[in-house]
């Protein structure tokens, strides 16, 4: 392993179907495969092709390019040692070669249709795969069909597994069947070629990344035949994956249409965000000349830290919003759009939606999705709750969020104040009420307003509701019952957003104008004595904040990331004396150069690594892992309370893990507490991505 490049290429489609895989071109996750299909947009992912493994026959012999990784321990073939270059814009390419020949091979996973497009159907999932030869005499390229049909979660075993075959004309469909059940049909076609069926299973794949997660880790794949092709120098072929049965009636495949769908994604990106990558040669030139640098097979693989173009700001801002689109996603239930939570393996989740909204949406001006996504999350909201997680399956919605109502409120409220768009504001202004009225009468998991301080407290065992989730064996890590800080400090930015709300609507709706002038005193007067009660939570001691308000009336002082949260808000409860304080401990106790760390690293409860078994990196997931979406609170809290300050942090391994570390342009959820940092968790994350682009731009 310690030759092969491991770090991750990740493509999408709007409709959470995906591909991934290594620079190595090494399957090292059950989430690495060519064309993971989303079923029931965005959910219903499941793996149909693997990838072909390729190989090219000169008159020098036969040249296998595919690199895999058995149960014995051996990595065979080879493919890896004669890559020569990687590059990841604008689409995943590979250069095989040595002195006489040169193969590439680019991927592209198109989107399903314009920005907004209702017209969803089997056929909008697929991948494209192109390859093009040059050399000095003829060559054979021999590409293996690599196949499965199994959730996105779970490895393929051969037991009980069959495949079935139909060869057209440049074509062939492919169907499993299982205990008499048939799978989803996809077929692949291709510009030349001459398919030969000859199948059989390839055993005991290994897949070390989950070797270390202490998951399943052995894979069965089933190869139903083999492409032929005839290469000249300057020969290419294009494939195409598709789900579905073959419509006849379907534009054909061409040798151009690689290059036709490449200039299309690129023109959609520029449609959205106004730029165009294919027509700008800075930005062509840049990014060829980092990855030829960074990523020659010749040298480690390992980018210098040291190397200018990481400075290069337009670069990184094209980068970013490149990565920002990938979590958008078209939700089939409602016909509407959200967001997917990171990659591989979350859905779209409540809180992470929201959280990440104002970077992924509001900062590029994508004024129109942030609207779509907030009016999505509203039609779901229950007993004044917003959900936190959607089923991988047709279900309900999981409502196990204190925190999710409360940020869609705050993220309405930065819509709001982008765009003026009050008739929305009018149109979702009963959700809010709703929201409100649950949180003071009560709702779930005993969550209620203490009257006789106006802070929103709950307790339910063997759930916990904050970001702070994770469980184990049925038990909260860190169950933070009570009254958390930054709940609090939401529920004060709701209550502010409210009054404001409900006194422009009473100038906007002349015959309510009494009512809600009547809310809006309401709505104030709770505000001021959540302000006041927001005093409970300071501790003169530390200089900090309690964590939580505990049902007994105990305070929790250990030193968490969430005062730095509450002192983010749009509207903040907190002097500018306490602000400073706070900022001083957590920039001394929680910094690193990726994040803030979820537990201060003197603390008795710190864990330093998140590593080991599912149980063992849950215990750790909040107990001192960096999160790397915390940058934004701390950066948003410096300049509130130090604006003429510079902020203490050094923006540049956080811009290097971006552009040349684990997932190639994108963030990982997550990053071990102690140094080096080793990132973690999901390779792509979209709070992680958000607030960066929050940050690079200045936004609130």
């Amino acid at each position: 392993m310690t030759n092969l490049d491991t770090r991750e290429w990740l493509l999408t489609n709007g409709l959470g179907s995906f591909a991934s895989g290594t620079v190595s071109d090494v399957r090292t996750r059950t989430y690495h495969g060519w064309l993971f299909a989303a079923t029931n947009p965005p959910s219903g992912r499941d793996l149909l092709l693997s990838h072909l493994e390729a190989s090219l026959e000169v008159s020098k012999g036969i040249v296998a390019l595919g690199t895999n990784i058995w149960g014995s321990g051996e990595i065979k073939p080879t493919g890896y040692e004669f890559l020569r270059s990687f590059d990841i814009n604008p689409v995943p390419k590979w250069i095989w070669g040595d002195e006489h020949w040169q193969l590439s091979r680019q991927l592209l996973m198109p989107y399903y249709c314009g920005e907004g497009c209702k017209e969803v159907n089997s056929h909008s999932h697929r991948i494209l795969i192109h390859y093009r030869y040059d050399g000095i005499e003829t060559a054979i390229l021999k590409l293996r069909l690599l196949i499965c049909d199994r959730d996105f979660h779970r490895q393929q075993t051969a037991a009980g597994l069959q495949f079935s075959q139909l060869l057209g004309q440049q074509q062939v469909c492919l169907q499993a069947i299982a205990s008499g059940h048939f799978g989803k049909p996809w077929y692949l076609r291709w510009t030349q070629g001459k398919y030969q069926a000859d199948a059989f299973w390839y055993w005991n794949y290994v897949l070390p990344e989950e070797t270390r997660r202490g998951l399943g880790n052995y894979e069965d794949l089933y190869s139903p035949g083999y492409l032929i092709v005839t290469l000249q120098p300057g020969d290419s072929i294009t494939l195409e994956a598709r789900l579905g049965f073959p419509d006849p009636q379907q534009s054909p495949l061409l040798p151009e249409s690689f290059a036709e769908a490449v200039e299309a994604e690129q023109e959609r990106l520029s449609q959205i965000f106004g730029y165009i990558q294919t027509k700008n040669r800075d930005w062509k030139s840049t990014t060829g000349l980092l990855t030829s640098q960074a990523l020659s097979a010749q040298e480690n693989h390992l980018p210098p830290a040291s190397c200018p173009l990481l400075n290069t700001q337009s670069l990184i801002w094209q980068q970013l919003l490149k990565a920002s689109d990938q979590f958008i996603v078209y939700r089939a239930a409602v016909a509407g759009p959200t967001i997917i939570a990171g990659y591989h393996w979350f859905n779209d989740r409540g809180r992470d939606a929201l959280i990440a909204l104002p970077g992924l949406a509001l900062v590029p001006q994508r004024y129109e999705l942030a609207k779509g996504v907030l009016h999505t999350f509203g039609l779901y909201c229950r007993h004044g709750l917003i959900p936190n997680a959607f089923p991988d399956v047709d279900g309900e919605p999981s409502y196990n969020s204190i925190d999710a109502a409360l940020w869609w409120i705050e993220t309405l409220g930065l819509y709001l104040e982008a765009t003026q768009d009050w008739e929305f504001l009018a149109d979702q202004f009963p959700i809010v009420q709703q929201i409100h009225k649950a949180f003071v009468g009560g709702t779930r998991y005993n969550i209620q307003v203490d009257a006789t301080d106006g802070l929103v407290g709950w307790y339910a065992r063997g759930v916990a509701l904050t970001w702070m989730d994770a469980l184990v064996n049925g038990q909260p890590i860190t169950p933070r019952y009570g009254k958390p800080v930054e709940i609090n400090a939401l529920w004060y930015s709701a209550l502010c957003w409210m009054s404001q709300w409900a006194q422009r609507l009473s100038q906007m709706r002349t015959e309510d104008a009494p009512r809600l002038a009547k809310q809006a005193q309401r709505y104030t007067q709770q505000a001021q004595q959540v302000k006041v009660s927001l005093q409970k939570f300071w501790n003169p001691m530390l200089g900090y904040l309690y964590d939580t308000i505990e049902p007994d009336d105990r305070r929790n002082s250990q030193i968490r990331p969430n005062a730095v949260i509450a002192l983010s808000l749009h509207h903040c409860g907190f002097s500018q004396q306490q602000g400073r304080q706070i900022l001083d401990l957590a920039t001394y106790r929680l910094l690193t150069p990726y994040g803030l760390r979820s537990l201060d690293a003197i603390d008795p409860e710190y864990v330093g690594k998140y590593t080991g078994m599912t149980h063992e990196r849950d215990r750790a997931y909040h107990q001192g892992t960096v999160w790397s979406w915390l940058i934004g609170p701390f950066i948003r809290a410096w300049q509130r309370f130090y604006p003429k300050q510079p902020i203490p942090f050094n923006w540049q391994p956080l811009i290097d893990h971006f552009l040349a570390d684990a997932c190639l342009g994108s963030i990982s959820e997550i990053f071990d507490g102690d140094p080096p940092h080793t990132p973690r968790g999901a390779i792509a994350q979209a709070w992680s991505v958000a607030e960066v682009m929050r940050h690079i731009q200045g936004f609130p």
